[in-house]
């Protein structure tokens, strides 16, 4: 729970864009962007790990697993403090989705409950799951963007 009150201000403000407008809430503004870039490039503070996690509700494995790191990679990674680059692009996507649906359903409780749940549209995988490629993830806001307009998915 110690990361919980340790969430950085990177996470919050990066999942706190629901509140822009729709069109432009799927899309980081250009100052918001730039400095992101900079900060995944670097790689994130692994403390972005654990806030995300509990946002989500999934396990410290489970969340490595969908980041591609195996358990030794996991423990490195909790021991430096940071993620590698593409540990936290994995990791902004994850968390723009979350922010996608949390935004659909108006509940992060309910967002996840959806992303950990099996869907048909992606072959009995979660969306979490089918969402471990940006094509699968642009996959997963397709669909909620289908299911938002009524469109039979």
């Amino acid at each position: 729970m110690k990361y919980k009150a340790k969430a950085s201000e990177e996470m919050k403000a990066m999942l706190a864009r629901a509140e822009e407008s729709e069109e432009s809430s799927s899309v980081l503004r250009e100052p918001e962007a730039a400095y992101m870039v900079e900060k995944v490039r670097n790689g994130l503070d692994f403390i972005e790990f654990h806030a995300f996690r509990e946002m989500i509700g999934i396990t410290e494995e489970r969340l490595g697993g969908l980041l591609g790191m195996s358990r030794a990679t996991l423990h490195r990674r909790k021991k430096s403090g940071h993620l590698d680059r593409s540990e936290s692009d994995r990791l902004v996507r994850y968390a723009r989705i979350l922010n996608r649906v949390t935004e659909f359903f108006q509940s992060r409780k309910a967002a996840a409950e959806w992303l950990n749940s099996p869907a048909f549209a992606f072959n009995g995988e979660t969306p979490l799951d089918y969402a471990d490629t940006e094509i699968g993830a642009r996959e997963v806001e397709a669909l909620v963007g289908r299911i938002e307009h009524g469109v039979f998915s």
